[in-house]
């Protein structure tokens, strides 16, 4: 039996990797607002150090940072406020539970951060979003770095769209200007009218927790068909790629 330190395990991503270990046996201490066992907003700091006050005693083999949201408007009338949330959540609380947690992980642990291909190509309207999960990149591959030498494994998943709650919880901003006109809203309705198009919470976990499960870990691996996408960003002028991106994505 393992035990998985998992934050946001109450609901899409989060809970099915949550049913996964169970279901092998393992121990799973999801750490989320509605979690029965450990109820804790992760991105209050007081919250979170109390929380690992009652996990003192145990060793964590795994460690998977789950909790996130989305936000989408346009970089100039989204408020700072919002930013900030986003960052909070997506960045600095993940760093958090990443610094609270080391202390009880040994050799041969494994960090994992769930990210986005957001983090890898960048989205009209989705900017703040896709630098949070940037953010969480450069850092899992720092880190990565930085615990060589300790045996402890750390990764980025970075999935594509997947069937969950996540579209219907994003924070919307649908502000606008001159500058943009209807672009705000029609750019965000094309991107949630893909819902039936993207892939099940079942075959997102089943590769991710393939992935979870390899004895050495690449530094990062892209779930879905947004890995072709990715590919070809890799072999264009990055003017082409961002010019056919903006063509793709600004209605």
């Amino acid at each position: 039996m393992r035990n998985i330190l998992l934050t946001g395990g109450t609901s899409g991503i989060g809970k099915a990797l949550k049913e996964y270990f169970e279901i092998k046996g393992d121990k799973v201490f999801n750490l989320s607002l509605s979690s029965p066992d450990y109820p804790c907003d992760i991105t209050n700091a007081e919250q979170l150090e109390k929380t690992f006050k009652k996990l003192e005693n145990i060793q964590f083999d795994i460690l998977i940072n789950c909790a996130g949201r989305g936000l989408s408007g346009t970089v100039e009338l989204t408020s700072e406020e919002d930013v900030r949330a986003q960052f909070e959540l997506n960045f600095f609380a993940l760093l958090r539970v990443i610094k609270n947690a080391l202390p009880h992980m040994k050799q041969k642990s494994k960090i994992i951060n769930i990210s986005s291909t957001c983090a890898i190509f960048p989205l009209p309207f989705r900017s703040y979003y896709c630098a949070s999960k940037a953010a969480v990149n450069m850092i899992t591959d720092g880190l990565r770095m930085e615990l060589k030498k300790t045996g402890i494994q750390v990764a980025a998943i970075c999935p594509g769209e997947v069937k969950t709650n996540f579209t219907k919880n994003r924070v919307k901003h649908f502000e606008t200007n001159d500058r943009y006109g209807d672009s705000v809203k029609k750019s965000t309705e094309f991107v949630d009218s893909h819902e039936d198009k993207r892939m099940s919470v079942e075959s997102a976990v089943k590769k991710m927790t393939k992935f979870i499960e390899r004895k050495k870990l690449k530094p990062m691996v892209i779930i879905g068909k947004q890995k072709y996408l990715y590919f070809i960003s890799r072999l264009v002028p990055k003017s082409l790629f961002i010019k056919v991106i903006g063509k793709i994505f600004v209605k």
